[in-house]
């Protein structure tokens, strides 16, 4: 029996697995004596607490009335002054409170908060509630980031307007562009606007980690003051997140709780350097690290396009988590957009239709290929299972395709490929040149080789030409790698003909570097 060839494979480090592999599942478990409980406080804590918070409504709206009256409906030229900024500070800022405390929440502050002349920017995390709202009365009502059509929402649009918020509008293709200017003037005011209060991850998360933070708050290149929020209570009935409860049952178990504790630490302000200032990127990173510390948890480079691949896998009938794949570093090590990712997305779904919890086993990942089970199959595998558990999922697809199989897909391989089955050298492939090579060297069924060859032949001419064979291999990176692959193998076992038991002798680490510099295809860090 012939010696195995080694599949051991230095694995990048900056491509595993992250430490928290889901932030966006909340997965509080009810169990019958909480339910109980919550049945029992509700009766009486709901009802009251209903009408409690009506009244504060009924308080607050025509004060936000008085406040905002004849003020400008869409954007700011100029910061509150006078009587409506003493109103608001203090009146709103009070009646807010009372909004909060209405609800049963008991709030603890730490540490101090500056002035705007020493911190134009406040930067809360993590954000995993509607409820941290809160921080905007703790912090005496800053500046936020508000979409446009907030302003036109009943009641609730009086008192965004009572902040005077930098407005994002989705119709407009200069928002993001005009929102980053807008940020930027108030940063550098001086002190004239109020702080701006940005959540920088920019969805909301479980609080198990620190996702990346966007980079709007970080732009300007002025003082960013860190603001921590906790929720430590026994039953978490807060958090908010795109698998979990919904907004009306967390609202509902909130006010059933005898109370809810909520700490905001306020942060020694982050001064950047001359390099962040320059590296909006780097001063972000540094800052969330900076929180990450003080709140003991990781970071990791999930971010809200991973929402949206979550969104699609469900849409293509895969769980939803198998849409998370760090989105923030696999496009940027990889050079791959949304869009792309989203069509990769869709490749791995027709992949694993049949499967469930969307991890694609052997058989599986063989039976789409239609090929069987055979050694270039299962080295192909190896390198696209990353963590060695015999399932590829969605994330090590996205590195396997990109990384092995799209540069292994270049025009010389294909000619190579185009010519091995071409043995007549009449520059198209006949059905019995395909079944031949296919037969032998990868031992396909008839039948998979009679629809793989169909599948080839987009014109049904009965033949394959070189350009029919370059556009599906376009489309199906696998088999160039496949094909590669087992080229490889043929060169390993001629040289051990040759030269038998002398790599048997080399070590495993050797052995893995071998293999690492066969796939010369895989990107460096």
């Amino acid at each position: 029996m012939p010696p195995q060839r080694v599949f051991a494979l230095p694995r990048q480090q900056s491509l595993l697995l992250p430490a928290v592999i889901n932030p966006f599942v909340q997965d509080t478990k009810l169990t019958k004596a909480a339910i109980m409980k919550c049945v029992l406080l509700g009766i009486f804590l709901v009802p009251v607490r209903a009408i409690l918070l009506s009244l504060v409504l009924m308080v607050t709206w025509p004060v936000a009335v008085i406040i905002t009256f004849k003020h400008p409906l869409k954007g700011a030229v100029a910061p509150m002054t006078g009587w409506r900024r003493f109103m608001c500070r203090r009146v709103m800022a009070a009646l807010g409170r009372a909004y909060y405390f209405c609800m049963g929440f008991r709030v603890v502050v730490k540490g101090k908060q500056v002035s705007s002349s020493e911190a134009p920017i406040l930067a809360v995390a993590p954000h995993s509630t509607f409820f941290d709202g809160i921080v905007c009365i703790v912090a005496g009502l800053p500046s936020t980031v508000s979409r446009v059509e907030n302003l036109a929402t009943p009641i609730f649009g009086r008192f965004v307007r009572c902040l005077q918020p930098v407005l994002v509008s989705r119709k407009d293709p200069d928002s993001r562009k005009n929102t980053i200017q807008e940020i930027d003037s108030r940063a550098k005011s001086g002190g004239h606007w109020p702080q701006v209060l940005i959540f920088p991850e920019g969805t909301c998360t479980n609080r198990s980690c620190l996702i990346t933070f966007k980079q709007g708050a970080f732009i300007p290149g002025v003082p960013v003051q860190p603001v921590l929020m906790r929720y430590p209570n026994k039953l978490d009935t807060v958090s908010w997140t795109w698998q979990g409860f919904s907004s009306r049952t967390l609202l509902l178990l909130t006010l059933c709780q005898l109370y809810t504790t909520v700490e905001i630490e306020f942060l020694p302000p982050h001064i950047p350097t001359e390099e962040e200032k320059k590296t909006p990127a780097l001063f972000a990173s540094r800052v969330r690290e900076t929180m990450a510390q003080a709140l003991g948890v990781p970071v990791t480079d999930h971010t809200y396009e991973d929402c949206r691949l979550m969104i699609s896998a469900g849409e293509l009938m895969l769980p939803m988590e198998a849409g998370l794949v760090e989105f923030t570093k696999i496009s940027r090590k990889l050079n791959l957009k949304w869009d792309n990712m989203r069509k990769e997305l869709e490749g791995f779904a027709a992949m694993a239709s049949s499967c469930k919890g969307g991890r694609i086993t052997i058989e599986e990942f063989a039976r789409f290929l239609k090929l069987p089970v055979n050694p270039p199959l299962e080295e192909l595998f190896a390198l696209f299972d990353r963590n060695g558990d015999g399932t590829i999922d969605f994330r090590e697809y996205v590195i396997g395709v990109t990384i092995l199989c799209r540069p292994a897909n270049t025009e010389d391989v294909l000619q190579l490929a185009f010519q091995l089955f071409d043995t007549d050298e009449d520059e198209r492939i006949t059905r019995e040149e395909f079944t031949a090579l296919l037969r032998s060297a990868l031992g396909v069924s008839d039948l998979n080789m009679v629809k793989l060859f169909k599948e080839i032949d987009a014109d049904g001419s009965g033949f394959i030409t070189f350009s029919e064979f370059q556009a599906f291999a376009t489309t199906h990176p696998e088999y160039a790698k496949l094909f590669t692959t087992y080229l490889e193998l043929q060169r390993y076992q001629a040289i051990q003909e040759a030269r038998p038991g002398d790599l048997e002798l080399a070590s495993p680490n050797c052995s893995g570097e071998k293999q690492e510099d066969s796939t010369s295809d895989k990107k460096d860090d």
